[in-house]
């Protein structure tokens, strides 16, 4: 596949590193050179220096012949712009682009049109970001959740504990415990390491456990590694842009969400917006002002303001002062890694969450949902399988029968509107929406191949 990327901010950069092995030609478009010069020393990329909605250097960059256009620029006008251009000289088949003014988002149904604004997916990172950290309050204790096929089944990350019934016991204990509960344990991080799991895997306290099951038993498996904790009720955000408000709005309704936003006139803007939130304009770091609100009885503290740094101090001072969990934004991909586990209990990144639903568009095949997961190293995706037994290599055969890449598993199928658990001798049928689990996400090319057909590449 053609892909142009315009942008080689964070996003731009990560995502052209996602592709650039897996059989597709990248061409990235920056207006920075030095940047671009650094990014093709390390990988096997085109780069095109100026600007992303120039007809001139949208032509440099294979417009014409490209497949699919993503304009991740840091202006939303900019990425409007060049889907334009691209539609209207070039006539590019697909074009995707990060949108993150809610007025226009306000008005997408009317504004991006064939006809109006050529853009065939929008991608607003705040409200990806928005949702996922409103699943993460309404399950308390997971690291991270995805959702697939229509919401239908969930793939959770959690930590085990000691105090879960599973902890100490290997994963065939798992049926035992939950006669009437299906679920697939797909991967475990012990100590940075890796573990394929198998029935007779000990689960450890500790372990980072990822596992795939019906939406509507996520706590019920969750019970099963760590004691469940009571649902949050007292809320502390920090940093009142597109994120904060948009979290507290949809958390307001159900727990008691205070919201702190240094601006004197941006918090009183923010305080009539806001029904049921008490909005402060005070400093995250201060300490008389968070104990004087109390820090120590917030079930979870928020720092979503645009600055990781401030974020990461805030978070902990909020810990040492009493906040039962912290829950921090980062835009940095290397201080994740760095702070999630300790003392911080979760990092969310408007980055990764962006990667993952542009590849939901990127990836061959009618892959309708993409979660990168472990900080991009893995990949979970659902492939609805098309064809027939004599021209699909999966239709027709049992799961034990396909060959897969090292490291990936299937972990659950709708069929209709039934769930199915992976079990080895499930047969695979038309119209399948099969979720995979890689735990290595250079196997995807390997995976793409295995789900076409013979007879149409979809």
């Amino acid at each position: 596949m053609k892909i142009i990327i315009l942008g080689a901010g964070q996003v731009g950069t990560t995502l052209a590193e996602n592709l650039v092995g897996e059989d597709n030609d990248i061409t990235l478009v920056d207006n920075q050179p030095l940047r671009l010069e650094n990014l093709q020393s390390k990988h096997d990329l085109r780069v095109v220096t100026g600007s992303a909605s120039s007809p001139r250097v949208l032509r440099e960059a294979g417009a014409q012949d490209a497949d699919l256009l993503v304009a991740v620029t840091n202006t939303d006008e900019m990425n409007m712009a060049a889907c334009q251009v691209s539609y209207t000289l070039f006539n590019t088949p697909t074009k995707i682009a990060r949108i993150r003014n809610s007025d226009y988002l306000r008005e997408k149904d009317k504004l991006f049109q064939p006809d109006v604004i050529p853009i065939d997916h929008i991608i607003s990172p705040e409200k990806l970001v928005t949702d996922e950290i409103t699943r993460l309050i309404d399950y308390p204790g997971a690291l991270q959740i995805a959702n697939f096929a229509d919401e239908r089944i969930s793939l959770v990350v959690v930590k085990a504990y000691y105090g879960g019934p599973l902890v100490g016991y290997a994963l065939s204990a798992l049926k035992d415990h939950m006669p009437h509960i299906d679920c697939r344990v797909v991967s475990i991080l012990r100590q940075d390491k890796v573990i394929r799991p198998q029935g007779s895997t000990i689960i450890e306290a500790g372990d980072e456990v990822s596992f795939i099951c019906e939406t509507i038993h996520i706590k019920a498996v969750m019970a099963e590694l760590q004691r469940l904790e009571k649902p949050y009720q007292r809320i502390m955000i920090i940093g009142g842009g597109n994120i904060g408000i948009g979290v507290a709005k949809q958390l307001e309704a159900q727990c008691s969400v205070k919201l702190v936003e240094q601006d004197m006139k941006k918090a009183s803007g923010l305080s009539e917006k806001l029904t049921k939130t008490l909005v402060f304009s005070a400093d995250a770091s201060d300490q008389t002002f968070l104990l004087e609100e109390q820090i120590d009885n917030i079930d979870v503290f928020l720092s979503l303001t645009s600055d990781d740094e401030s974020n990461i101090m805030s978070a902990l001072l909020a810990k040492r002062l009493g906040a039962k969990k912290a829950l921090v934004l980062i835009q940095r991909m290397a201080y994740i890694n760095l702070i999630q586990g300790g003392t911080i209990d979760i990092a969310v990144s408007p980055q990764q969450a962006t990667i993952s639903a542009l590849l939901s568009h990127v990836r061959k095949g009618d892959v309708r949902n993409v979660a990168s997961l472990r900080h991009g190293a893995a990949e979970a995706l659902e492939i609805v399988v098309h064809g027939d037994i004599n021209n699909s290599n999966v239709i027709g055969r049992k799961i034990s029968e396909l060959k897969l890449p090292q490291g990936a598993l299937i972990g659950a199928i709708l069929r209709g509107k039934e769930v199915l658990i992976a079990k080895k001798n499930l047969i695979i049928e038309d119209k399948d929406h099969v979720i995979l689990y890689l735990s290595d996400k250079r196997t995807v090319s390997d995976i793409e191949k295995l789900f076409q057909t013979s007879t149409l590449f979809l």
